[in-house]
């Protein structure tokens, strides 16, 4: 190394004599002269030079030299830009830096530095371009939000360095996210066992996630959970069903009661309860947490155990007729594999990643990703693969209000009979709320915005209904984001596609992608690395069912 710097900054100083191109008058031409006597080489040629070219053109036995630093240092010594007539703005920038030798070997210091660094960085050339973009990966995650961030997070944390995984996403601010612009909810009140679970897995994740997500050399993490609960009310109709999933959830270990009108009047005095007929209160590990702090601990802990992120988009894949794959439901040689990921990078530059397996965890473009596999392609004769991926963008309201007599700090997630939910946001009088539409009222997707009206009249009115106090809130801000919402039974699709021997799936939450993230991530590293379920079976979950139109669905959906 030491050489080499001194190499380096010889050769910067070696170079004081230039020979430069110049355009003057529109006419290109090379000013220097000659070191002995001021005479201008370009004009009348050396003899000496002239007995060193043979008549062929060719350089003579006499014009070789042994020593080529040597030829090269008299050849500097020949010709000085010092005393040629310099061309009309130009500024020598050796006369006017006295330290211009020393920056100008510090910069090709630099770049020697950089390829230094990218050779350690990338022994065997395994990335593109001079921006580190892998070209081969064991398992692409399409998705770097909660779920692929988990996916991500649950194999290394079980191989290490013995997988190579790279997450592939377009946007690491994640402002547009379904993670970033969720309420956080946490609960266990749901009427499928697979639900209950994954959450109640969900919650002893969290509270051990200084544990499970610490990286050596930074803060511990924290998601600042508020265990509130959840308070599900139920009208006569609802009131049977509501003490069914108590009675499952209480098997599977979750921990909540169930109030009739006077127990939740006595113990929620702001609360109207004429027309509730029975509650259901969660007591432990329910309330609700910050996505972002989660997302952020997660996706750390990740890369600090090797995982690679990748800011690109996923515009295509690569189909290839495979003979040698004999898959079910394929004539023989008709099977087409896919190892392939194009992907457009920051810069717009298209390049291709090979991978063994790829996870899609796109979100609410899940469905938009399929299609680039030919998906619900109705063209497509065998296999399953006109069969659509039934999940698509829905636009969520949620408003933020404040109510300066609303009730106090331990109001938990309340969940009235019309749907419409809220609770409180922070120690002041702040609230957030929202309620999800029906078929008829969805909003269109093609962007963010908010729509106020549709609070003032759904909204605003089942509030006012059920707290006194809101009848006197005031909006003071809102958002909208999206729901990869499984429009076939509004529930997780994961697992392999039928048609596809190394394509999972991790997407259509419709809402509950946030707090079943940890159990998802754990699941789905289970399907890749162990071929099966080794902690919650979630074979009622796999992809396998949309094709067979066996409906998985919940019965009470927020």
């Amino acid at each position: 190394m030491k050489n080499h710097l001194l190499s380096v900054l010889s050769r910067s100083l070696f170079y004081k004599h230039r020979i430069i191109p110049c355009v003057y008058e529109s006419i290109s031409v090379r000013h220097f002269s000659h070191k002995k006597d001021g005479s201008n080489p370009g004009d009348q040629e050396s003899s000496n030079d002239k007995d060193r070219i043979s008549t062929s053109g060719q350089p003579t036995q006499e014009s070789k030299v042994s020593d080529p630093h040597k030829a090269l240092k008299e050849t500097t010594n020949r010709y000085s830009f010092n005393d040629a007539e310099a061309p009309s703005g130009y500024v020598d920038p050796a006369k006017t830096d006295e330290h211009y030798h020393i920056k100008r070997a510090m910069r090709i210091l630099k770049l020697d530095f950089q390829k230094l660094w990218r050779n350690v960085q990338d022994p065997e050339s395994r990335y593109q371009g001079n921006t580190l973009f892998p070209t081969h990966v064991d398992i692409l995650i399409i998705g770097g939000g909660a779920i692929g961030s988990s996916i991500a997070y649950f194999i290394k944390e079980k191989v290490l360095d013995g997988c190579r995984v790279a997450v592939v996403d377009r946007d690491f601010t994640y402002a547009r996210a379904s993670t970033t612009l969720s309420v956080g909810g946490l609960r266990q009140q749901f009427s499928l066992r697979e639900n209950i679970e994954m959450s109640l897995f969900g919650a002893e994740f969290l509270r051990n996630i200084k544990h499970h997500c610490h990286v050596i050399g930074e803060d511990e993490p924290d998601v600042n959970f508020t265990p509130n609960g959840y308070l599900f009310c139920a009208s006569q109709d609802g009131a049977a069903t509501l003490e069914k999933n108590h009675q499952l959830q209480k098997e599977l270990g979750a921990k909540n009661v169930l109030l009739g009108p006077e127990q939740l009047k006595a113990k929620f005095p702001w609360l109207n309860t004429d027309d509730i007929a029975l509650a259901c209160l969660g007591l432990e590990k329910e309330g609700w947490f910050d996505p972002w702090l989660y997302l952020n601990a997660v996706k750390k802990k990740a890369i600090s155990l090797g995982a690679e992120y990748v800011r690109g988009e996923v515009v295509d894949f690569l189909r290839r007729r495979n003979n040698q794959v004999h898959y079910e439901g394929y004539d023989d040689g008709e099977y087409h594999s896919v190892n392939e990921c194009v992907v457009r990078d920051e810069k717009g530059e298209l390049k291709t990643i090979t991978f063994a397996i790829c996870v899609i965890a796109a979100g609410a473009y899940s469905g938009q990703v399929a299609r680039m596999l030919k998906i619900g392609d109705k063209n497509q004769e065998q296999g399953f693969l006109f069969v659509p991926l039934p999940v698509e963008p829905r636009k969520r309201y949620v408003y933020c209000f404040e109510s300066p007599r609303g009730p106090g700090v331990n109001t938990p997630m309340v969940i009235d009979t019309t749907g419409t939910y809220f609770r409180r946001e922070g120690l002041g009088n702040y609230y957030i709320c929202g309620k999800s539409p029906t078929p008829e009222q969805e909003p269109p997707v093609d962007n963010l915005d908010v729509d106020y009206e549709y609070f003032n009249e759904n909204v605003w009115p089942h509030l006012a209904h059920r707290v006194k106090a809101f009848e006197e809130l005031k909006v003071s801000n809102a958002w909208a984001g999206y729901y990869d919402f499984n429009y076939f039974d509004e529930n997780a699709i994961i697992g392999l596609h039928p048609s596809y021997h190394n394509i999972h799936f991790a997407t259509g939450f419709s809402g509950h992608g946030i707090q079943q993230a940890p159990a998802i991530g754990r699941a789905v590293s289970e399907l890749i690395l162990d071929a099966e379920f080794k902690t919650i079976d979630l074979s009622r979950f796999l992809l396998e069912r949309v094709a067979r139109r066996q409906e998985a669905r919940e019965v009470n959906i927020v």
